[in-house]
């Protein structure tokens, strides 16, 4: 059995593995672009130290592949792929990794970027942010899944 192509867990991400899903008999592919969201040490001013990431998980996976449903119809040769990270990470590692494959590359491009933008704007996963002197839980998805708006920014954003 192959990489599902949406997955919230608690494990390490492996983003060679969903890159071989993604591209698993592409023989027509021009193009595979992948996404790496890090943990930083920093935000806002201050030394970070970890995060963690909470998430209702089958409303999680649910807005992931709805993410995957929209790219798909707005690059239809493009095949996506968005794993997320919960629970306690350090500085460097991964807490999201997208994997966009089409024969254009414009087209891997964009559905990488609109897949990373919609994510901020509609999947419920929290992040609960740890640093020198104190911690506080940041703001996460807010938008509607059906905010045609919120839609159309993060399409902007991924053509721009």
């Amino acid at each position: 059995m192959g990489v599902e192509l949406v997955a919230v867990t608690s494990e390490v991400l492996n983003l060679e593995a969903l890159t071989a899903e993604i591209s698993r008999g592409a023989s027509g592919d021009g193009a595979i672009t992948a996404f790496t969201g890090l943990v930083r040490d920093h935000n806002q001013g201050r030394r970070v130290t970890f995060l963690d990431y909470e998430a209702y998980e089958p409303l999680a996976v649910r807005a992931l592949n709805r993410i995957i449903e929209e790219a798909g119809t707005m690059w239809a040769d493009t095949r996506l792929g968005v794993h997320h990270r919960i629970g306690r990470l350090e500085i460097g590692e991964a807490s999201i990794i997208i994997v966009a494959a089409s024969p254009h590359r414009g087209h891997a491009f964009a559905a990488c970027r609109y897949a990373i933008e919609r994510v901020k704007q509609i999947v419920p996963i929290w992040k609960h942010e740890h640093f020198e002197g104190g911690e506080v839980w940041l703001e996460g998805a807010t938008a509607d899944p059906e905010d045609e708006h919120a839609k159309q920014a993060a399409y902007k954003i991924a053509c721009a």
